[in-house]
């Protein structure tokens, strides 16, 4: 085989890879979560950018308590009520959240 036949294939498969949503980023869409949060704007609740830059790498263990007990008055009036979520989503969609900052 060539090499540019190679570095083809193997840059379309790079390419593949990074189009390839996380499992954080796929329960994020399959759950509720996208009725009031959004990666990148304002939407009922706030972004998650904004969510990863205030607890920061560290923050996955809070972030994925709130996310199932809910919160209230931490970014504003509107509560957040707990989700239907397994102690291990909460933590995949918590871990993804902390990367976005």
């Amino acid at each position: 085989m060539n090499k540019a036949l190679v570095a083809l294939l193997l840059g379309g498969l790079l390419a593949q890879a990074n189009t390839m949503a996380s499992p954080g980023e796929e329960l994020f869409k399959a759950k509720s979560c996208v009725a009031c949060h959004a990666i990148d704007k304002q939407v009922l609740g706030p972004p998650f950018q904004k969510v990863a830059a205030k607890y920061g790498a560290d923050g996955a263990a809070h972030i994925s308590h709130s996310i199932l007990t809910g919160s209230k008055g931490v970014w504003g009036p509107i509560p957040m009520p707990a989700n239907a979520v397994s102690e291990a989503e909460a933590k995949v969609l918590a871990e993804w959240i902390v990367t976005l900052q």
